[in-house]
């Protein structure tokens, strides 16, 4: 069984723009592995790229999914998913996921409570406008149920930002850049941090676009892997 970042008791940080894509078994589908425990059936944080024309097979989803699309078109049966669309399909859903133009997502595997059952689709631009805090512009809630809070926030250029993180916190990098900890994070950087540790960054000169979740980092009552 492969075991990759499975510590959630520690800081990960993972910058995927710079990693080798693996390929899966479904031809024209390839991965960056972030995070994962299990081989194909694997509680995963991933980021999957769809070659224009590649699908996959139906497949179940017992776990739940979430995804964010970082760039194409994602599509199945229910619709088509343009860049910036975010999904949450809950534990006991199927599709046959594919792309004719090819995309690009960010998505997680099996690590849904076992009663989340609501179904979730932000189209770009929808979402809740939540207020403004020093170094950051815009922020935009996709998601919030008591347990998880997932957002999306733009940070303004040269700027100190900060976020309490009283329960988890893990964030991808979209757009610009900013430092954490001395390291540097540009599109597609991953970084997952445990309770307690607040997140602390300085942007760069184009600012940052962010994907942030904030929840515990596995839910005690996690549908069974």
């Amino acid at each position: 069984m492969m075991r990759l970042n499975d510590d959630l008791t520690v800081r990960v940080a993972v910058h995927g723009g710079g990693m080798d894509w693996v390929p899966s078994p479904s031809p024209g589908v390839d991965r960056r592995m972030l995070s994962r425990i299990g081989d194909e059936k694997a509680r995963a944080t991933s980021i999957v790229r769809y070659a224009a024309g590649s699908r996959f097979p139906t497949h179940g989803h017992p776990g739940g999914e979430e995804f964010l699309v970082l760039d194409g078109v994602f599509q199945d049966a229910s619709g088509d998913f343009p860049v910036g669309t975010y999904v949450r399909n809950p534990p006991g859903t199927a599709h046959a996921p594919g792309s004719v133009p090819g995309c690009v997502i960010f998505v997680k595997l099996w690590q849904f409570r076992a009663d989340d059952q609501a179904r979730i689709v932000r189209q770009p631009g929808e979402g809740g406008a939540l207020p403004i805090r020093p170094g950051v512009t815009h922020v935009v809630q996709l998601f919030a149920d008591g347990h998880e809070d997932v957002r999306m926030e733009d940070w303004r250029p040269d700027a100190e930002v900060r976020v309490a993180n009283r329960h988890g916190l893990e964030l991808l990098v979209l757009a610009g850049g900013f430092t954490e900890a001395g390291e540097a994070f540009q599109a597609q950087s991953w970084l997952r941090l445990p309770a307690g540790q607040d997140l602390m960054v300085r942007t760069g000169g184009q600012g940052a676009r962010v994907w942030l979740k904030a929840g515990p980092l596995l839910h005690p009552d996690v549908c069974a892997f």
